[in-house]
């Protein structure tokens, strides 16, 4: 104990000093606001709305202000054009496009599935040939799941 304190006392005293000290220290050399605004004036000593920033681009080129391109006309939109396969809507057709067989497995079913939804999935094609392609995959999963259901037998 060094006079009436023990060590660890006296070392948490000397650490509150040294805060106390370093605190004032921050202080005197903090910024605690902008003093100035960023956008006060620019150097001609000009309000900054005053000035454009594309003077710098028209003083390099003379007395020539080039004129602004044309824009382009809006074209009409062509209306798409619908898929050969999507017209083919019957089950005899759908089941044609998967070409399932007795010989298909658990693997070439899924395979078969991905691949065809893939290429008619309702959200893959235009607005106007949804519906085909909706009831093409509702077809297509029908058949699948058969074969599903035999292969599971």
């Amino acid at each position: 104990m060094l006079f009436g304190q023990s060590l660890f006392q006296s070392v948490l005293d000397r650490l509150d000093t040294e805060d106390d000290k370093s605190a004032k220290d921050e202080t005197a050399h903090r910024i605690r606001g902008l003093n100035v605004s960023f956008v006060a004036t620019v150097l001609g000593g000009e309000p900054a709305g005053s000035s454009r920033p594309d003077d710098a681009y028209i003083d390099n080129l003379g007395n020539e202000i080039p004129s602004p391109l044309p824009e382009p006309e809006p074209k009409e939109p062509e209306p798409p054009v619908m898929p050969d396969h999507l017209a083919r809507t019957s089950r005899e057709e759908v089941a044609t496009d998967l070409a399932i067989s007795p010989q298909s497995s658990l693997q070439s079913l899924h395979e078969k599935r991905r691949a065809f939804a893939k290429a008619n999935h309702p959200d893959s094609v235009a607005p106007p040939f949804r519906e085909q392609a909706t009831t093409r995959m509702m077809i297509a999963n029908q058949l699948i799941d058969e074969a599903l259901r035999r292969l599971a037998r």
